[in-house]
C-alpha cells in the first residue's frame, strides 16, 4: 500500500488501459498464395479485429488461441512442423515499440498497462518448415465386410497417390472419390468412413488408410414419376436412356436427368432414392418434375441500316399434346426504313416441333410462312410450307432433310412473275465449339454447315437447279499464345462459299438466286449490294456463283463491355464457279455490350470500294455475334 500511495504522489501511474484495446493484425506472406488465403482465413486476430473488439486480457487469449488456429491451416497444406511467431506492438508515429511475445507470461500485464489511446500491432510470421506428403495408401474394408478389391494406384480410383503433398482436402476429395469409383461400380450402398493418417516425421510423410463398407452390387429396380400433370409418363419413359434391371451407376442416372431437363418442358427435374434395397434387391428410383408454364410470349427486333427495322412478338405454346410438342407464332414486321428496302413488309409464320419423331434425338419440323418483302432488288409476295427432319448423330454433327413447296409472286423492273417451287433441301452442320447457345460467342473450335437444295420452278417457265452452300467459320483464342487471359483477346474467321447448278441466272427465279452484301456476308454494303446490278440502278441481279469472307478480332474490356475490328470481302458472279466477279471490301468495328444471354452488338462498316449508288456506311444492331 505504501508503494501505490508513494507511485499516486509521483503521479507515474499510467493512463487507465482501452477496453476494448483497438489493434491491427498484419499477416506476413509464406510465398504460398493458397496458403496465405487459408492463414488469413483461419485467424480470429484478423478476422475479428473490426467486428469484434475485445479487452486486452480476453485478446491475450485469442493470440493464443490464434497459435492452434494457424497450425491447423499449416497443416492442412501438409506443413507439420511450422514456427510461427505472433508478437504485440504499441503503434504510434515513431513506429513500433519493442515487440511482445505471444507466448510471453507478463504479456496480459504489458498489456494492460497500454494507456487508453495507443492502438496496438499484432505481427504474425511463419517459418513453414518442409512439406509432408503422402506415404503409403490403403483400402481396407470395415469389419466383417469383405475384402475390397481396388487398386488405389490404378485407374484413378482416389485422385492421389504416393508422393503428392499431403494436403487435407485432396485427401478428403478422394474420399469423396472413392466412394464415387465404388458406386459406379454398382455398389449404391457403399460408405467411405472419414480416412485415417499416420504421420512419420522421420520420412516426413503421411500414410492414409480408408475404411470401406461395401454392401452388394445392385440393380436399378422400378420408376415412379411424379409432378407429371400434361405430360404423358410413356413420353418420359421412351426419353429415358436408363431401365429397371440395368447396373446402378450415378453418372447415367444424373446423364437421364440431364436428359430429361433439356425436353423444354420442366423446369426442374430431379431423382431420389432410398438408402435401402426393395424386397427383390434391387434400388427404386423416384422421379420428380416441376412442369414449366405452357405458355410464353417473347419479342425480338434488329436493325441495319441496309434492312432496316425489324421488330416482332412471338407467342409460345408448349408441350401441345402432352409429348413435348412446341408450336410457335411469330409475326415481324420488316423493312422499316432500310436503304435495301423500298417499304414495309411482314413475316409472319408458325412453327411446329415435334421431338423423337421416329426416334430419339430426332426431330420433326414444318412451318406455314407468309411473307412480303419489298427490296430494291425485287418485290416479292409468297407463301410456303415446309417439313423436314432434323437429327442429331453424334455431340456435334447434325444432319436435316426435308421438303418445301413455295408459291410467290415477284415484281422486278417492271416485270410481274409468279413461281411455283418445289425443293427438297438437305443440309450438314457441325460445331466444335463446346458453346450450346448460338448466340454466346465462340472462344475456339470450329462451325461448318453445308447445305445442298434440288429445286424445280414450275410456273411461268420451268427451271431444274441446285443450290449448294458452305460456310465454315473457326475461333482462335489469343491466350493459347500466352497473349492474353482466356476468352479476353480472340481471332475469328469466316467463309463462305455458294454456286448454283442447272439453270442460268435469269432462268432462276429471283428470290433463289445467289447475292452479297450486309452482315451474313459483306458489311459496308448493303443486302444485296454486292454483285452484278441492272444498268443505272440501285437494283441487284444476283447470281449463280457467290464468295465471301471475314476477320474479326474481339476483345472483352472490363467485364461487361468489349470492342470489335473487322474487314470482309466477298463477290457474286452469273459464272458457274465461285471466286469471279469484281471482288468488293469493306471494314469497320463494332462495340458490344455482354448480357446474361448474349451480347448486344453494334457495327459500323465503311466499303472501301463502293460502287455507284451504293451506300457510304452502314450500321448494323442485334443480339449476338455476327458469326
Amino acid at each position: 500500500m505504501t508503494l501505490c500511495i508513494a507511485a499516486l504522489c509521483a503521479g507515474t501511474v499510467p493512463a487507465r488501459a482501452a477496453d476494448p484495446q483497438p489493434y491491427v493484425t498484419v499477416i506476413h506472406p509464406t510465398g504460398n498464395a493458397d496458403l496465405d488465403a487459408a492463414v488469413r482465413a483461419s485467424s480470429d486476430l484478423l478476422g475479428l479485429q473490426k467486428t469484434h473488439t475485445v479487452s486486452p486480457f480476453a485478446l491475450v487469449g485469442r493470440i493464443h488461441n490464434d497459435y492452434a488456429r494457424i497450425r491447423s491451416a499449416l497443416e492442412s497444406f501438409g506443413y507439420y512442423a511450422p514456427t510461427i511467431a505472433i508478437q504485440a506492438a504499441i503503434a504510434s508515429k515513431n513506429g513500433t515499440s519493442t515487440p511482445q511475445d505471444g507466448h510471453d507470461p507478463d504479456l496480459p500485464e504489458w498489456m494492460q498497462a497500454i494507456p487508453a489511446n495507443q492502438k496496438m500491432e499484432i505481427s504474425v510470421s511463419i517459418t513453414k518448415g518442409p512439406q509432408y506428403h503422402i506415404g503409403a495408401i490403403s483400402i481396407v474394408a470395415a469389419k466383417g465386410q469383405p475384402p475390397v478389391k481396388l487398386d488405389p494406384h490404378e485407374n484413378g480410383a482416389m485422385g492421389i497417390k504416393a508422393g503428392d503433398p499431403a494436403i487435407a482436402a485432396n485427401i478428403l476429395k478422394a474420399q469423396s472419390q472413392l466412394q464415387t469409383t465404388l458406386a459406379e461400380e454398382g455398389y449404391a450402398l457403399a460408405d467411405v468412413s472419414t480416412p485415417q493418417a499416420w504421420l512419420r516425421p522421420q520420412t516426413r510423410t503421411i500414410d492414409v488408410a480408408f475404411t470401406v463398407t461395401r454392401g452388394p452390387v445392385v440393380n436399378l429396380g422400378a420408376f415412379s414419376f411424379s409432378g407429371l400433370r400434361r405430360t404423358h409418363p410413356a413420353y418420359v419413359v421412351r426419353r429415358l436412356t436408363i431401365a429397371p434391371g440395368e447396373l446402378y451407376q450415378p453418372s447415367r442416372i444424373e446423364a437421364a436427368r440431364q436428359g430429361l431437363s433439356s425436353m423444354g418442358v420442366f423446369s426442374d427435374v430431379q431423382v431420389h432414392h432410398e438408402q435401402k434395397l426393395a424386397s427383390d434387391g434391387t434400388l427404386p428410383l423416384d422421379f420428380s418434375f416441376a412442369e414449366s408454364k405452357l405458355h410464353s410470349v417473347g419479342v425480338e427486333g434488329g436493325y441495319s441500316t441496309d434492312l432496316g427495322g425489324r421488330v416482332g412478338v412471338s407467342w409460345t405454346h408448349r408441350n401441345l399434346f402432352g409429348n413435348a410438342e412446341r408450336l410457335r407464332l411469330t409475326a415481324l414486321a420488316t423493312g422499316l426504313g432500310g436503304s435495301a428496302e423500298q417499304g414495309l413488309g411482314y413475316d409472319l409464320y408458325a412453327d411446329l416441333m415435334k421431338p423423337d419423331f421416329g426416334s430419339r434425338n430426332q426431330n420433326l419440323s414444318a412451318r406455314l410462312e407468309g411473307i412480303r418483302q419489298l427490296l430494291y432488288s425485287y418485290r416479292q409476295t409468297a407463301v410456303l410450307a415446309r417439313a423436314g427432319i432434323v437429327r442429331r448423330i453424334s455431340s456435334h454433327w447434325n444432319v436435316a432433310f426435308g421438303g418445301e413447296v413455295e408459291q410467290e409472286r415477284i415484281d422486278q423492273m417492271s416485270q410481274t412473275n409468279s413461281y411455283f417451287i418445289v425443293s427438297l433441301p438437305l443440309s450438314a452442320t457441325y460445331d466444335g465449339t463446346g458453346v450450346d447457345n448460338p448466340i454466346m460467342p465462340a472462344t475456339h473450335g470450329v462451325r461448318i454447315s453445308m447445305n445442298v437444295t434440288p429445286s424445280a420452278s414450275l410456273e411461268d417457265g420451268t427451271s431444274f437447279f441446285m443450290i449448294m452452300q458452305a460456310t465454315v467459320s473457326t475461333y482462335f483464342d489469343l491466350a493459347n499464345l500466352g497473349l492474353a487471359r482466356k476468352g479476353r483477346s480472340v481471332f475469328a474467321v469466316r467463309g463462305t462459299i455458294g454456286n448454283v447448278e442447272g439453270a442460268s441466272t435469269y432462268a432462276i427465279p429471283p428470290d433463289q438466286r445467289l447475292y452479297a452484301g450486309g452482315s451474313a456476308t459483306v458489311r459496308g454494303y448493303r443486302y444485296q449490294g454486292v454483285g452484278p446490278q441492272f444498268p443505272n440502278s440501285r437494283y441487284a441481279i444476283g447470281g449463280t456463283s457467290m464468295d465471301a469472307g471475314s476477320l474479326e478480332y474481339r476483345q472483352r474490356i472490363l467485364q461487361k463491355f468489349g470492342a470489335v475490328g473487322f474487314i470482309d470481302a466477298g463477290q457474286v458472279s452469273d459464272g458457274s464457279t465461285p471466286f469471279k466477279g469484281t471482288l468488293r471490301a469493306g471494314a469497320g468495328a463494332g462495340a458490344r455490350y455482354y448480357t446474361p444471354i448474349g451480347p448486344v452488338r453494334l457495327d459500323i462498316a465503311v466499303p472501301l470500294n463502293r460502287p455507284p449508288r451504293g451506300d457510304k456506311w452502314e450500321l448494323y444492331v442485334g443480339l449476338g455475334e455476327t458469326f
